[in-house]
């Protein structure tokens, strides 16, 4: 049923249940978890009085995905397939086309569960998914602890 899990990070504390979720499908299925993490291309502070430049936020935001993809893997059984999975780019744009290049089957991914004015000011990456994924999407609410 499932061959190919999608479990997409940006390193954010409480990712443990979407992490577990993820973990006992792959093991259930015997399907391989892919790791991603989005290095956000949209650099917010680009400007001359910003301070900080375009190859700057580029590099650290490279090195925010790598360690948010090690940190996930690392929570992971030793036992589990895992891709390890970079990409450049707008988060939600980024993770849904992944879900379609490789033949993802199914995403698991955290959520906030934000509702009202934080919801609306901050949006949600995870809704966004839901709403144009392909495939079936898994949302867990991320551990509050």
């Amino acid at each position: 049923m499932y061959d190919d899990i999608l479990l997409p990070t940006d390193g954010t504390e409480g990712l443990h249940a979407a992490i577990e979720h993820a973990a006992e499908l792959a093991t259930t299925y015997d399907a391989t978890i892919h790791v991603l993490s989005v290095a956000d291309t949209r650099n917010r502070f680009e400007s001359p009085s910003a301070g900080i430049s375009a190859d700057a936020w580029a590099e650290s935001e490279r090195e925010r995905a790598e360690q948010a993809i090690a940190s996930t893997v690392a929570e992971l059984p030793d036992d589990v397939t895992v891709e390890r999975v970079v990409k450049e780019g707008v988060p939600k744009t980024e993770i849904l086309a992944y879900v379609e290049d490789p033949g993802v089957d199914v995403v698991v991914m955290g959520t906030h569960g934000r509702t009202g004015l934080d919801h609306y000011l901050i949006g949600s990456v995870t809704e966004k998914v839901v709403r144009r994924s392909p495939v079936p999407v898994m949302s867990v609410r991320l551990d509050e602890s």
